[in-house]
């Protein structure tokens, strides 16, 4: 693999898949030893939005007491 005059490789596509990593995916690099790692960067208010906004939206159709009923038995 060449880096580019800009600086940029091409991450290949198996390291991609196993991180998760797709178009416009933020990563973040660092220094450990004589390596540099890859990881996808992770943005706590971005977690805690998307947690958010599934907030309250799984609807059984059933009360909670019914649920719990079925779980018992």
């Amino acid at each position: 693999m060449r880096v580019t005059q800009k600086g940029q490789v091409t991450i290949p596509l198996n390291i991609r898949i196993a991180l998760g990593i797709k178009e416009s995916t933020e990563v973040e690099f660092s220094l450990e030893g004589d390596y540099a790692a890859l990881r996808r960067s992770v943005h706590p208010e971005a977690v805690a939005q998307r947690i958010a906004a599934y907030r309250g939206s799984a609807d059984a159709g059933m009360s909670t007491e019914q649920i719990l009923a079925l779980t018992r038995s």
